[in-house]
């Protein structure tokens, strides 16, 4: 008499799928855990019942640990940065896709010493089930406390001199490349780069799309205007580039703030926009529409990036091993160039 073949024991994978939820929310429903709401609670049980499901205890013993939070930290040093409409919308993103994941967002500012410091307790208590971190700069302490880090970490933006296991970033260099020829093939040859800080890839990477499209038209590209991505920034560093190089019949600013400083300066100064200098920016934000004139911008996809993000960190969290990604860019064409 042939044997039967042991019946195949469930996943918890087919118990979400069952229950019409994500694998960690399947995790902590059936591990108790905080930020579960009743219907999903009550959806996974019921799928446990159904399949027949056996919790694996080592699993559990794991999943019990889950805090239900992911955070979001950024490497600044103002408070209001989470007022910037960049930083708002990538917090849009993060949390609708945490959201999805029934996990809650944490917002951290590593402003200060004190801050920093929290942030290193964060990594060292495992405070939350993963963490966003954003906006590090060269030599940024935040680098080697997330290497030292045994929790998972999601970088948006690529840190500077490293590549990390698991980033997002956007095509920095492709979109400024893009948007400085565009300036060229509307006949200026005299384009000068307005960039953020250099001691952030952002910053590096968009400047080397300028001069790398600038090399390639056989035209000489103007030494790095440093700004810090603010729009006073940009518009202290339009009235240095129109001090040294009166010449400078076009300017691409490595983001709309400074964009539309410089727009600021060229008004105070008499220059007419795009008839004397034109004028691109970097981002597709709210300013960019609102300008005077109206900003032609590289759009980069602000609120997928946060989104993006945070399911790169949940992907990790239910213990899988994403590939790094990079969002495209695209030109958005207005009256300022």
């Amino acid at each position: 008499m042939a044997e039967v073949a042991p019946r195949r024991q469930p996943t918890l994978d087919e118990v979400a799928e069952r229950a019409g939820v994500s694998r960690s929310v399947a995790s902590r429903a059936l591990n108790n855990a905080p930020h579960v709401s009743r219907a999903k609670r009550e959806a996974v049980e019921r799928a446990v019942r159904q399949l027949g499901y056996v919790p694996n205890p080592t699993a559990r013993a794991l999943a019990t640990r889950q805090t239900g939070a992911a955070a979001l930290v950024v490497s600044g040093e103002d408070p209001s940065i989470f007022a910037d409409p960049f930083y708002a919308q990538v917090i849009v993103g993060a949390s609708s896709a945490l959201e999805e994941a029934d996990l809650h967002l944490m917002l951290c500012l590593a402003a200060s010493d004190r801050g920093r410091k929290r942030v290193q307790e964060l990594f060292r208590s495992k405070g939350a089930d993963g963490v966003m971190l954003m906006a590090l700069r060269e030599d940024d302490p935040l680098a080697g406390m997330a290497e030292e880090a045994e929790m998972p970490i999601v970088f948006g933006g690529r840190p500077v001199g490293s590549t990390p296991r698991w980033y997002v970033d956007v095509d920095n260099v492709g979109g400024a490349r893009e948007a400085t020829e565009y300036l060229v093939s509307r006949g200026r040859t005299r384009v000068a780069a307005i960039c953020g800080r250099l001691d952030t890839e952002a910053g590096r990477a968009r400047y080397r799309g300028y001069r790398d499209a600038m090399l390639a038209a056989g035209l000489d590209p103007l030494p790095p205007q440093e700004g810090d991505f603010t729009e006073p920034s940009g518009a202290a560093a339009m009235a240095v580039l129109l001090a040294h190089h009166p010449d400078v019949d076009g300017v691409f600013a490595a983001n709309d703030n400074m964009a539309a400083g410089a727009l600021r300066t060229l008004r105070s100064a008499g220059r007419a926009v795009p008839a004397d200098i034109a004028v691109v920016g970097f981002d597709d934000l709210t300013v960019a529409q609102v300008a005077d004139p109206p900003l032609t911008t590289v759009h980069q996809p602000i609120t997928a990036l946060g989104r993006e993000m945070a399911r790169m960190l949940v992907t990790v969290v239910n213990g899988h091993d994403p590939t790094p990604l990079i969002l495209p860019t695209r030109l958005v064409i207005r009256s300022s160039a």
